[in-house]
């Protein structure tokens, strides 16, 4: 590993890590990153390198991306895999805030009504013959559901339709649809629609299953239980 002022440098399997300093000025940064650059890593024999760049606590906009890009890319034999940074914008934060929280909603969805959420829905009520209901992320119903449900609508194949008592019209999971129940077909208590492993239909299961499936959805159980 190479130290000095303002950046740190690890050469890993998959190439360097470029640490970068977020308390300097942006001119200072840029300045000694073309100077080790020009003076450590131009050997003419090495194959192609790809540079991960960790920015810390520190936000640049797309043109100081571009600049920073330009300079790790004139060495010939550098590329910028990616750039990672722990500041984000304020509309990006509220856009994933918004993605990522449950929506609860205390109602029936009747025949003709639409109920659609950014993030994780969780209905306590029915939806009917003729609802709907869509979500960026999962869909919990606690009722009946017996009209159309849509998860994952952004293309999230990992979402997944849970219901108190599964009798659902249609079942859509990003762009997956299962097939619509036999009119005969009795509905399901506590049961669950994901996409399969091998990603090409829904498969219903229990809704103890999903512990199995998606393990991740721990964590909406535990957002669930704080509120």
């Amino acid at each position: 590993m190479a130290a000095n002022k303002l950046i740190m440098i690890k050469g890993t399997r998959d190439g360097l890590t470029l640490s970068m300093n977020d308390r300097c000025s942006w001119e200072e940064l840029l300045n000694e990153l073309d100077h080790i650059l020009t003076n450590k890593y131009m050997a003419a024999d090495e194959p192609l390198i790809t540079v991960k760049i960790e920015l810390g606590n520190r936000y640049i906009t797309d043109q100081q991306e571009q600049l920073l890009r330009e300079i790790i890319r004139k060495h010939n034999k550098l590329v910028v895999d990616h750039i990672e940074s722990n500041v984000i914008l304020k509309q990006d934060a509220l856009k994933w805030k918004d993605e990522t929280d449950i929506k609860l909603y205390n109602k029936i969805i009747r025949s003709g009504q639409v109920l659609e959420v950014h993030g994780d829905l969780l209905l306590i009520g029915d939806v009917n013959p003729g609802g709907k209901v869509i979500a960026t992320g999962n869909v919990f119903i606690i009722g009946s559901l017996r009209g159309i449900a849509h998860a994952g609508v952004n293309g999230n194949r990992e979402a997944v339709i849970a219901a108190s008592y599964m009798a659902p019209s249609q079942l859509r999971i990003a762009e997956v649809i299962s097939r619509s129940p036999d009119k005969d077909t009795e509905g399901v208590p506590m049961e669950c629609g994901f996409i399969n492993a091998n990603g090409e239909q829904i498969v219903m299961d229990r809704i103890n299953a999903i512990a199995k499936s998606r393990p991740e959805l721990n964590a909406f159980e535990r957002r669930v239980m704080n509120g």
